[in-house]
C-alpha cells in the first residue's frame, strides 16, 4: 500500500522525547521556548506562540484581536471546518466568498462585495501548501482598514513574492501528525505585533502572566515539552522535505498534467505541497475505488464544504444556499492521491501508471 501521509519520525525524534521525559520538564518547558524562536526565525515574524493544537491557536489569534460577537470575518467554505469553527467560538460571523479553479484558494475579486460595517478581518486559507492571491487581499485590507489573519495550517514556509507565510498578518499553522512539520498535535500562532503576542500568551495560559494572579479571562491552551522537542528534531528538515515534496509534484505534474486536472502553481508562489490535489470530474469514485484495489491511498479534501455543513445552518441560516459554484463544483471533483517524501520513484510510477489505468483523460 502506498499511503497518503506517512509521518517521518526517526532516532532524532525518539532521543527528543527521551531526553524531555528524563528531565521532568514535560509541560512548557524549555523546549517550548526553543521551539517558538526557532518558527519566529524560521517564518520571518517577531514572535511565533507554541499552543495544544491549530484550532485553538487560530480562536487564540480572533481573541487577542478583539473580534466577537457582531463582528464578522470573511473567509472560504472550501477548507476544514476549524477555519469556521473557531470565529464562531469566538462569536463571531464567518461570510463566505467563493474560490478560484486555479489555485483552491479566496478569489479576491469577491472580497470587496462581501465587506459591511461589521466586517473585521479577512481570513483566507493557504490550501494544500499553496498561498493565497496576496497582493490583492492585502491592498483590499488597507483600504478598509481590515486585519488580514492567515490559515496557514498546511503552508508551512510557502510564498508568495518572496514573503512567507505569516507574513501578511497574525497566523496560524497546524502541526498535526500529517503535517509537513509535525508534533503530533500542536499549533503555532505567529505575529509581528508585540502587544497581539502577549495577550495570546497571556490568553493561553488561564489569564496569568504572574502564576496564580489571573489578570484576565483566559483558557489553557499550553502545549507540552514533548511535542515541542518532537518539532525541534524535525524543523531541521523541513527545507530537505519540502524540496523532496516539489520534485514528487513535478514528477506527477510532468506525467499526468497531458491528460488530467492537476494543481497548477501560479506564478510568484512557492507551493510546499502539503497536498497534490487532482480533479476527477463526474468520476472521482470510481478513481478512488481503483486507485484502492491497486494499493494506492487517496482522501478527499473536502466532501463537504462548510457552508453545506448541518451543524452551521443554525448559525448561519441560509447558509446551505449560498452562491459559491467554484466551491461546490470542486468539493464533488477534487482527490488527493500521494505526494509525501517518503515515495520512491518506484511509488510514483506506479501511481502515474494506476491513474492512468483508472481515470478518463480530460477532453482539452
Amino acid at each position: 500500500m502506498i499511503p497518503i501521509s506517512k509521518p517521518d519520525i526517526g532516532l532524532a525524534e525518539e532521543e527528543a522525547v527521551l531526553e524531555v521525559l528524563r528531565s521532568g520538564m514535560l509541560a512548557m518547558g524549555p523546549k517550548t521556548k526553543a521551539f517558538e524562536e526557532a518558527w519566529a526565525e524560521y517564518c520571518g515574524v517577531k514572535h511565533a506562540i507554541l499552543m495544544s493544537n491549530g484550532t485553538v491557536a487560530q480562536e487564540a489569534v480572533l481573541h487577542g484581536l478583539g473580534i466577537g460577537p457582531g463582528d464578522e470575518v470573511i473567509t472560504v467554505s472550501f477548507s476544514f471546518n476549524a477555519t469556521v469553527s473557531v470565529i464562531l467560538r469566538v462569536g463571531a460571523t464567518p461570510v463566505f466568498v467563493d474560490i478560484r479553479a486555479d489555485d483552491f484558494c479566496m478569489d479576491a475579486s469577491q472580497v470587496e462585495a462581501a465587506i459591511t460595517p461589521r466586517t473585521k478581518a479577512i481570513m483566507p486559507v493557504h490550501l494544500y501548501g499553496l498561498m493565497a492571491d496576496m497582493a490583492p487581499l492585502e491592498a483590499i485590507a488597507k483600504r478598509h482598514n481590515l486585519v488580514i489573519i492567515e490559515d496557514a495550517a498546511q503552508a508551512h514556509g510557502a510564498a508568495y513574492a518572496g514573503r512567507r507565510a505569516g507574513q501578511f498578518g497574525p497566523a496560524m499553522f497546524s502541526l498535526y501528525a500529517t503535517k509537513n512539520l509535525m508534533t503530533g498535535e500542536g499549533g503555532f500562532a505567529t505575529t509581528d505585533d508585540d502587544a497581539l503576542a502577549d495577550r495570546i500568551r497571556v490568553f493561553r495560559n488561564h489569564g496569568m502572566r504572574v502564576r496564580y494572579y489571573h489578570e484576565s479571562l483566559g483558557t489553557n491552551y499550553k502545549p507540552g515539552d514533548i511535542a515541542a522537542a518532537i518539532g525541534l528534531a524535525q524543523l531541521p528538515k523541513l527545507d530537505e522535505r519540502t524540496a523532496r515534496r516539489r520534485e514528487n509534484a513535478a514528477y506527477l505534474r510532468e506525467h499526468l498534467g497531458a491528460d488530467y486536472l492537476v494543481p497548477s502553481v501560479p506564478e510568484g508562489r512557492d507551493h510546499v505541497w502539503h497536498q497534490f490535489v487532482m480533479r476527477f470530474p463526474g468520476e472521482r469514485q470510481a478513481v478512488i475505488d481503483g486507485l484502492t484495489a491497486r494499493g494506492i491511498g487517496t482522501l478527499i479534501y473536502y466532501p463537504v464544504p462548510i457552508h453545506k455543513q448541518a451543524y452551521l445552518q443554525s448559525y448561519v441560516p441560509g447558509a446551505q444556499d449560498l452562491d459559491l459554484p467554484v466551491t461546490n463544483l470542486l468539493s464533488d471533483e477534487v482527490l488527493a492521491i500521494p505526494v509525501h517524501p517518503k515515495l520512491s520513484g518506484d511509488d510514483l510510477a506506479t501511481i502515474v501508471a494506476a491513474v492512468r489505468e483508472v481515470a478518463t483523460p480530460v477532453a482539452r
